[in-house]
C-alpha cells in the first residue's frame, strides 16, 4: 500500500456506497471522491493518483491515461466496459478491472419491468392521469402471456430475462452464437440459428449483448422491417445496439409499436442539473419510445455489489494481489486453489536476483501433477512479475509484464507432466544465465495454502517460505546450524521453519541451509551471520 513514503491514492469520479469509500480509507489509501466533474476536468486531475474508480460515465481513454503519471489500476464498478478502452490501458500497464455479476438482477429486471411497460401503455397512462384524464380507455393494453420474446444475447443478464419471462407464460426464443446448445435447453429457450430467425417471429426482443463491432447497430431498419408489424422493442443493455434514428422513423411509421431505452449510443452527463443540461437525441422526440437514465444497476442492492466488490478488487490489486482482470488471461477452474501457486512461483521469481548477479536471457517453467490439467499462464506471470521485481522494475504488474520480459530479452517456455513423484503437483523454474549455468528451483504446494520450497540449485529440501528467508552455504561439521540459530536467537528473531541439505551425501565441505524468519534481518545480523565458523555465504531473501 505505501509507494516510498506516499499513501497510494484513489480517485472515485462516480458514486459508491459510501462504506466502502470509507473502508478504503481504514485500509490506508487516500481517496478523493471527484464527483460531478467533465471529462476533461478528470483528465486534468488524473496526474498523482494510483487508482481510478468509475461506473459509467468516465471515459477512461487514451488522453486520460496519457495524463496520469502513476495509474495502476481502474475499477468500473459495474458489469459493462464500454467506458473503458481495455487495449490502451494494457499498453499502459494499467490493470482494468470491472464487477460482472454485481448488478445482473437489477439490469435483467429493468429489462423485464420495460417490457410490462410497453405493453401495457403505463408510462403514457401515468402521464395522462396526472394532466386529469382517467379516460382508461385510451390505454389499452397487449397482455405479454401467450407473447413470444426474442432475447438477443444469453449471457447472465440474458438468461435472467429469459427465466422470468418464460415465468409469465411468454414463449421465449434466444440468438447468441457463442453460446452452447445445451445452455438453451437448461433454459427451456428454443435457439435461433440466426438473428433473422428470431426477428420474425417475435412480439417483443429485448437485446443483452455488448457493444462491439459486430453488435454495433445490430438492429438497423433492415433488420426493424424484418420483424412482425408492431413489434416492440427493449434495449437496457449498451446504447448503439440499435440505430437510434432508424429506431426513431420505425416507431414514427408504426412498425413498431412502442419501444423502451435505457441507454444511448452517445450518453448524456448523469450528474447535471435539468437546467444545466445541453444533452439531445432523437429518439426524445419519437412517439410511444419510454427512456430512463441508465437506470439498469440503479438499486440499491446492485450499488451495495458493485461498490463492494470493485472496491475490494481495486484494493486487492494495488496490494499487489492476484485478482481477476479484463486485460489479463483468463483463470481456469478455482482462482482460490490458483492463487497460492501464483504466490509461489512470484517468490521463485524474487529468489533470483537475492542469491545471483548473472543476467537472466531464458527461463523454462515445467508444471507436473494435477495442475498440468489446466493452463497455468497466470502462474508463469507471477513468475515473471517476482523476477522483474527483484530486477528494481517497480512499474511491472500481470497487465504489462511480458512486454517489460521481451524488453530485457528473456524468453520464458512452459511444459505439462502429468507425472510426478513425490509430490501431487510440482513448479519448476530453469534459470539460464549468461555464466551459462541452468539454476533450478522447485516448489509446491501444501494444505492449507502453504508454499513450499523443494530444491533450491541442486539441494533437496522442504522449507515452508515466509516473508524473509536466509540462504546459507556452509561447510558441513557440527554446530554451524547451532551458532546461526544463536545469532538470531541473541537479536531476538524467531527461526519459523529451517532446512539444511548437501548436494551429495560424500560431499562434507558444502552444505545448504534455509532459514525462515519471522522478523526483519539487518545488515548486523548478517554480518555476524558470516563471521560465524564454517559460513560461506549468506543470502537475505524477502519476499514481501
Amino acid at each position: 500500500m505505501i509507494k516510498g513514503e506516499n499513501i497510494m491514492k484513489i480517485l472515485i469520479t462516480e458514486s459508491i456506497a459510501q462504506e466502502f469509500v470509507e473502508d478504503l480509507r481504514s485500509q490506508g489509501f487516500e481517496v478523493e471522491e471527484y464527483l460531478g466533474h467533465t471529462q476533461e476536468e478528470i483528465e486534468g486531475h488524473i496526474k498523482g493518483c494510483d487508482a481510478l474508480i468509475v461506473r459509467s460515465a468516465t471515459k477512461v481513454n487514451e488522453a486520460l491515461l496519457s495524463n496520469a503519471d502513476c495509474l495502476k489500476v481502474v475499477g468500473r464498478a459495474g458489469t459493462g466496459i464500454d467506458n473503458i478502452n481495455v487495449p490502451a490501458c494494457t499498453e499502459h500497464g494499467v490493470i482494468a478491472l470491472n464487477t460482472p455479476t454485481a448488478n445482473n438482477m437489477a439490469a435483467g429486471e429493468l429489462a423485464v419491468a420495460h417490457a410490462f411497460s410497453i405493453f401495457r401503455n403505463l408510462c403514457d397512462a401515468n402521464e395522462g392521469v396526472h394532466n386529469g384524464d382517467f379516460r382508461r380507455g385510451n390505454w389499452i393494453g397487449i397482455e405479454l402471456e401467450g407473447k413470444t420474446a426474442g432475447v438477443i444475447g444469453l449471457g447472465r443478464i440474458g438468461s435472467i430475462v429469459s427465466r422470468k419471462l418464460k415465468g409469465i407464460g411468454m414463449t421465449v426464443v434466444a440468438y447468441d452464437p457463442y453460446v452452447q446448445t445445451d445452455k438453451f435447453e437448461k433454459l427451456g429457450v428454443k435457439r435461433c440459428e440466426t438473428l433473422d430467425e428470431l426477428l420474425e417471429v417475435c412480439d417483443l426482443i429485448t437485446l443483452h449483448t455488448p457493444k462491439t463491432k459486430e453488435t454495433y447497430n445490430m438492429i438497423a431498419k433492415e433488420q426493424l422491417y424484418k420483424c412482425k408489424r408492431g413489434v416492440r422493442i427493449v434495449n437496457a443493455a449498451r446504447g448503439g445496439l440499435v440505430n437510434e434514428q432508424d429506431l426513431a422513423d420505425a416507431l414514427a411509421e408504426g412498425q413498431v409499436a412502442a419501444a423502451a431505452i435505457d441507454v444511448f449510443d452517445v450518453e448524456p452527463s448523469y450528474n447535471k442539473k435539468p437546467e444545466d443540461q445541453v444533452f439531445d437525441n432523437v429518439l426524445l422526440h419519437a412517439p410511444h419510445c419510454y427512456i430512463t437514465p441508465h437506470l439498469g444497476a440503479s438499486t440499491e442492492e446492485a450499488t451495495y455489489n458493485v461498490g463492494s466488490q470493485v472496491a475490494d478488487l481495486v484494493a486487492r490489486a494495488l496490494k499487489g494481489e492476484m485478482v481477476a482482470a479484463l486485460n489479463m488471461p483468463a483463470i481456469e477452474g478455482d482462482i482460490n486453489a490458483i492463487r497460492p501457486y501464483c504466490n509461489l512461483a512470484e517468490k521463485m521469481g524474487k529468489m533470483y536476483y537475492q542469491t545471483e548477479k548473472s543476467p537472466v536471457k531464458k527461463i523454462d517453467v515445467s508444471y507436473a501433477g494435477g495442475i498440468a490439467g489446466q493452463s497455468m499462464e497466470i502462474v508463469t506471470m507471477s513468475l515473471l512479475v517476482g523476477l522483474l521485481k527483484g530486477m528494481g522494475v517497480d512499474s511491472v504488474s500481470y497487465v504489462n509484464v511480458k512486454e517489460c520480459a521481451e524488453e530485457f530479452g528473456i524468453s520464458i517456455t512452459e511444459t505439462y507432466e502429468q507425472e510426478v513423484k513425490k509430490y501431487n503437483n510440482l513448479v519448476k523454474v530453469t534459470f539460464h544465465n549468461d555464466d551459462g549455468k541452468d539454476l533450478v528451483l522447485a516448489g509446491t504446494v501444501f494444505e492449507p495454502d502453504t508454499e513450499v520450497l523443494v530444491s533450491f540449485y541442486g539441494y533437496e529440501m522442504n522449507c515452508t517460505l515466509s516473508d524473509t528467508v536466509l540462504a546459507i552455504k556452509n561447510d558441513d561439521f557440527p554446530g554451524v546450524i547451532g551458532s546461526i540459530a544463536t545469532t538470531l536467537g541473541r537479536h531476538n528473531i524467531n527461526i519459523c521453519s529451517l532446512h539444511w541439505a548437501r548436494k551429495d551425501k560424500k560431499d562434507k565441505t558444502s552444505a545448504q541451509a534455509f532459514v525462515a524468519v519471522e522478523q526483519a534481518v539487518s545488515d548486523e545480523v548478517i554480518e555476524e551471520i558470516k563471521a560465524c565458523d564454517g559460513v560461506r555465504l549468506v543470502s537475505l531473501i524477502e519476499f514481501s
